[in-house]
């Protein structure tokens, strides 16, 4: 059986880490075994905060709900406590999207949930 040798296949896997790792710092870009280290560490940060952008987008919207509820009067809590007792069913992304949009028919969404903010309120009393 003859010898194969593997100087092909290496050198393109060493050509593909070394291209994932283009624009890192020192020799993390250029050293096989310092980029390939690198390689690892960045997609590993990569896969982490793509879950992570999820939370961070969140927080966003319930910043720009609140400051828009607060606008009109309301805490973000009791907005959302009112669009669910309305039965309204609209994602915060929604939500923070006609906030910044359509403040006219935000406010209508918020006089909603004050109506029924209020009802609750009045048959607790």
């Amino acid at each position: 059986m003859p010898r194969v040798k593997g100087g092909v296949t290496t050198h393109h896997r060493h050509k593909k880490v070394l291209k994932l790792t283009k624009g890192h710092r020192a020799t993390k870009r250029s050293l096989y075994r310092r980029a390939h280290e690198s390689m690892l560490k960045s997609l590993s940060y990569a896969y982490r905060h793509r879950r992570e952008r999820k939370g961070d987008m969140r927080r966003l919207w319930i910043a720009r709900i609140n400051a828009a509820t607060r606008l009109e009067g309301l805490s973000y809590s009791r907005f959302i406590e009112g669009l669910c007792k309305a039965g309204v069913v609209l994602d915060r992304k929604i939500l923070a999207e006609i906030a910044v949009t359509d403040p006219a028919a935000f406010a209508r969404l918020v006089a909603v949930a004050k109506e029924n903010v209020q009802q609750v309120n009045e048959s607790q009393a």
